[in-house]
């Protein structure tokens, strides 16, 4: 398939506050980008080959300029509801372990949101036109990002930092990022309809898509330099979430020792980040911890297969047409079940 032709939508009003509080730099940047209707903003526009709101892409200019990445730094890396929560807690229970155990009863992941707990680059360090201090942080630092590899600052490229990228079959991606985008729709903005939305997602045009060029861009890096970036499936995590912590733990360069796997340690980091674990937590009932989207919206199903309960057998054909022309012949590949697990 070629590139898919993005037209201006000319009779859609601008956000009032969808511009507001960007630097000068980026509003003469977005003007001279093409735009298309966006999910939740009025517009998303193209910049640098991905798809993004006005001040996504002011925050990632400031990161771009002012990022210095350190050898010891680990990036989580994912496009949006792919597992990014999940990856984040695991993560941060692992690099954690010597210094809070993760059978105490006053881990931070029980009080904390994992967004609070490792930041994102684009929503909260390089908001807002700030310019953090990142060099005071303890070694090893922890970071996250929705941003393609191709736009990482160069000093991530460059350096011996490592990244973790955990991508979603699309199928469910997509169920994922429509329910969640309606939730966070102003009550004056109507929920957008699965079919318009279905879509923009088959054009690309979605935070930080197209998604086979973003899976793509880390998924090739990751079989030039396995050493560098690890990549993951949400779907084979959720078959054998004991496995792929422990291959976690191990591209981190803190494999569990052989005491630590006898006392069952794995197990109990498993449990600590399920799923339900983290969404039964009071702070991931209430509160906000992105911008000013509630916690709640983080946690839905988390299921393998619930596209099944959604898409028509044609909607799946096209999608699956799409990942298979787009994808296949790089050898990344997902399974189209036929069931909810």
């Amino acid at each position: 398939m070629g590139s898919p032709q993005i037209t201006e939508n000319p009779t859609i009003a601008v956000d009032e506050d969808e511009e507001n509080g960007i630097s000068a730099e980026c509003k003469e940047l977005i003007h001279g980008c093409r735009k298309e209707k966006g999910w939740r903003t009025s517009f998303l526009y193209e910049f640098q080959e991905f798809w993004c709101q006005p001040k996504e892409i002011d925050a990632i200019l400031s990161f771009q300029k002012h990022y210095l990445a350190r050898d010891s730094d680990v990036i989580l890396a994912t496009i949006p509801k792919s597992g990014t929560t999940w990856i984040k807690s695991l993560t941060f229970a692992i690099m954690n372990r010597n210094n809070v155990p993760v059978s105490d009863g006053n881990h931070p992941l029980l009080a904390s949101n994992p967004h609070d707990l490792v930041h994102f680059f684009e929503y909260k360090l390089y908001a807002n036109n700030q310019n953090p201090n990142l060099s005071i942080l303890p070694k090893p630092r922890i970071f996250a990002t929705h941003i393609p590899f191709g736009s990482l600052s160069e000093s991530i490229k460059s350096s011996d930092c490592r990244i973790v990228y955990v991508c979603r079959n699309p199928l469910d991606t997509f169920i994922s990022s429509w329910h969640y985008i309606n939730q966070l729709r102003r009550e004056s903005r109507p929920p957008i309809p699965l079919e318009e939305a279905f879509d923009m997602y088959c054009k690309g045009v979605i935070g930080y898509g197209p998604f086979w060029e973003h899976m793509l861009g880390y998924w090739k890096e990751s079989q030039e330099r396995p050493n560098k970036v690890l990549f993951m499936k949400y779907e084979d995590m959720k078959e054998d979430a004991m496995s792929h912590v422990k291959m976690l733990a191990n591209f981190l360069g803190l494999p569990f020792s052989v005491e630590e796997e006898k006392q069952g340690l794995i197990e109990e980091i498993v449990k600590l980040c399920s799923f339900k674990k983290l969404k039964d937590l009071e702070v991931n009932q209430n509160g906000k911890s992105i911008k000013n989207f509630d916690n709640k919206h983080l946690f839905r199903k988390g299921e393998v297969g619930d596209w099944v309960n959604y898409l028509s057998p044609s909607m799946v054909h096209q999608l699956s047409k799409i990942m298979d022309e787009k994808l296949g012949d790089f050898g990344l590949k997902f399974k189209v079940c036929s069931t909810v697990s």
